[in-house]
This record gives C-alpha cells, sequence and structure tokens, in this order.
C-alpha cells in the first residue's frame, strides 16, 4: 500500500498540479497545471520522478503534511525554510520524512510559488487527462483544506542525483518579451509606445488566472464592443483600467476586452514567481 499524506496546515493556497490539461480551449477548459513548470520538472527529476508528475503548488504561506509512511521529498521553487518535525531540512535536495512526522513547508523568503514532489507523485484522479487543480472550471481536486487526505504513487526507485543543481531565483525585475496581439491596432500609438517603454509593477490582485499590474493606462483607439473571441496562455488583454492583465493557467479560455499582445510561454515561469510590487517591463522580442 502507498503513503497517504493528511494536511496538517493547508496554507494560503496550495493545490495539486501537474502539466496541465492541453487540448480542450474549444470546451471552455482552462491548460491549468504548474505556474512554474521548470520548477516542478527539476522537482520531480530529483526523485526519479517522471518530470510531469502531479505536486504540491503553494502559494506565499507554505503548507505542512503528515505521511503515513515514509515518503521522499523535494521543496523547490520559491525559497522558503523547510522542517521535519521542527528539525531544519535542506530546501532543493531530496529530504526523507519518515512515517508519521510533519513536514512543514514555511513561508517564502523571496518568490511566490513552492512546489512539494513527493517520489511517487500526488496520485489524485485525473480528469480530462490531467491532475491539475483548475480554480476557474472547478476541475480537478479541490484546494488542500486542513485533515485533507492525498494518496500518493508508487516510487520509480531511482536515485537522486548526487550533486547540487542550480535554482533559478524569484526575478528582482520582470522582463516580458512580446509580439503584437490580435487588437494592437485598438489602441493609440502613443499607448502602444508606452506599453513596451513604462515600467509596471504586480498588482495584490494577481492569482493563478492572471498577473495583473500596476501602472499608466493604455488609452484605446476604438471604444467599440468587443465580441467575445478566443483567448491563449500569455495573452496581455487591458481591461477598461487601462492597465495590462498577463494571462496564465487557469485563464478563461474566451473573452471581450482587447488583446495588445502575447507573451512566450517559457516567460511565464518567471512571472508565477514574480511577488506583488516586483517590477514588469513589456519588451519587443
Amino acid at each position: 500500500m502507498n503513503a497517504r499524506l493528511t494536511t496538517v496546515r493547508a496554507g494560503a493556497l496550495t493545490t495539486v498540479q501537474d502539466a496541465g490539461r492541453r487540448g480542450h480551449a474549444h470546451l471552455g477548459v482552462p491548460r491549468s497545471g504548474a505556474l512554474d513548470a521548470p520548477a516542478m520538472r527539476l522537482a520531480n527529476r530529483l526523485l526519479g520522478n517522471d518530470p510531469d508528475a502531479a505536486v504540491l503548488e503553494t502559494t506565499l504561506t507554505g503548507c505542512a503534511v503528515r505521511p503515513d509512511r515514509a515518503v521522499t521529498v523535494v521543496v523547490g521553487g520559491a525559497p522558503c525554510p523547510v522542517t521535519v518535525d521542527g528539525r531544519p531540512a535542506p530546501w532543493g535536495a531530496p529530504v526523507r520524512v519518515p512515517a508519521g512526522a510533519v513536514l512543514d513547508v514555511g513561508a517564502v523568503s523571496a518568490g511566490v510559488r513552492s512546489y512539494v514532489a513527493f517520489a511517487g507523485g500526488i496520485a489524485a484522479e485525473p480528469v480530462l487527462g490531467s491532475r491539475s487543480t483548475d480554480l476557474l472550471s472547478g476541475l480537478g481536486p479541490e484546494p488542500l483544506r486542513d485533515g485533507h487526505v492525498l494518496a500518493l504513487g508508487t516510487p520509480a526507485g531511482r536515485t537522486a542525483p548526487p550533486v547540487a543543481v542550480p535554482w533559478p531565483g524569484p526575478p528582482a525585475e520582470l522582463v516580458l518579451p512580446v509580439r503584437p496581439g490580435p487588437r494592437a491596432d485598438w489602441f493609440t500609438p502613443a499607448a502602444l509606445r508606452t506599453f513596451t517603454s513604462a515600467t509596471y509593477r504586480v498588482s495584490p490582485h494577481s492569482n493563478r488566472i492572471g498577473l495583473r499590474t500596476e501602472g499608466p493606462a493604455l488609452e484605446r483607439a476604438s471604444t467599440a464592443e468587443l465580441p467575445s473571441e478566443g483567448m491563449v496562455l500569455g495573452a496581455v488583454q487591458v481591461p477598461p483600467d487601462g492597465r495590462p492583465v498577463v494571462f496564465l493557467h487557469d485563464h478563461p479560455t474566451t473573452g471581450g476586452y482587447p488583446v495588445i499582445a502575447v507573451v512566450a510561454e517559457p516567460a511565464l515561469a518567471a512571472a508565477a514567481q514574480a511577488a506583488v510590487g516586483t517590477p514588469v517591463r513589456f519588451t519587443p522580442g
């Protein structure tokens, strides 16, 4: 019988995530999945898991769990203190957690999201081919709550690399390369110049749906109503307040506000770790 985890402290927002649900946008189902996919994959590789095995994604305050059997764990992504029954344990490297001990993943010291990977991965029931929690549609496992129990899969038995690996640090400044979006012509020339020259900041209203920004408003050249149209991951939508919103993994698949630009997917992992107040610049690229 495989190990099971009991949630001792759920944290501000802890969800199960994997590579997400690709190919279902026509059904109104977002991609979902780990916002910082490289961190998830690195944590899994250190355990010998499939790179896209399901993990816990924590937000700012971490979480704490108690396994009923001994498990091996890696905590990566945003740096944070890690303890096992109150004793300090390594961050970013495999840790053995005895049966009944409490693994506590503390509040981040930088960045936003930490990833807690377990040997064997989290064995939640897949929905449309993914174990990811989707906050917009409600598909997948519900966000963790105190007392919540999760099952783990069977460890692969492969050993972790014997040397330490580098983990990317959270961005001090978030630079997002953009290409013109389908509705760039709905904005004035001055707004287009402002968009790629001004410095914005990450808004406290950001979440898994979108990274919201604070900064100069972008003036529209057209005040017409835009019919709802398809939205892609990385779309930079401009709502009526004029401040750009970068759509992340739980974004709606359609929307009625104009898309001024699109951020390439590889740049979005850094956006997942950009804390409130982080400067944001959009650069042509």
